[in-house]
């Protein structure tokens, strides 16, 4: 059984950055497919971004430039590091693994983007 807990997120202003983790325990997470998806009041959850078992990187248009996925190898999970984030990035944040056949999701971190 695979277990994600995400970390990092926080209040910050409009123009800001954060780095939010996800670490996995319960099994080698090291090649699967992973990401980042994330939702915000009243709206269904998005893709933010995606890495592939063969580390090919996916990004919503709504992020890209702004936003970089990596794997984390210590942890075991994937980072997300976000910059210059906007209003519209509030939301929380789940990570996410497919491995084996299954989906497994995070409890989410929220991240608010506010002046």
């Amino acid at each position: 059984q695979v277990q994600l807990v995400e970390s990092g997120g926080g209040l910050v202003q409009p123009g800001g950055s954060l780095r939010l983790s996800c670490a996995a325990s319960g099994s080698s997470l090291s090649s699967a497919f992973m990401g980042w998806y994330r939702q915000a009041p009243g709206q269904q959850r998005e893709l933010v971004t995606t890495i592939s078992n063969g580390d090919k990187t996916n990004y919503a248009d709504s992020v890209k430039g702004r936003f970089i996925i990596s794997r984390d190898n210590a942890r075991n999970g994937v980072t997300l590091q976000m910059n210059n984030l906007k209003l519209e990035d509030t939301g929380v944040y789940y990570c996410y693994a497919y491995s084996n056949g299954h989906d497994y999701w995070g409890q989410g971190t929220q991240v608010t983007v506010s002046s």
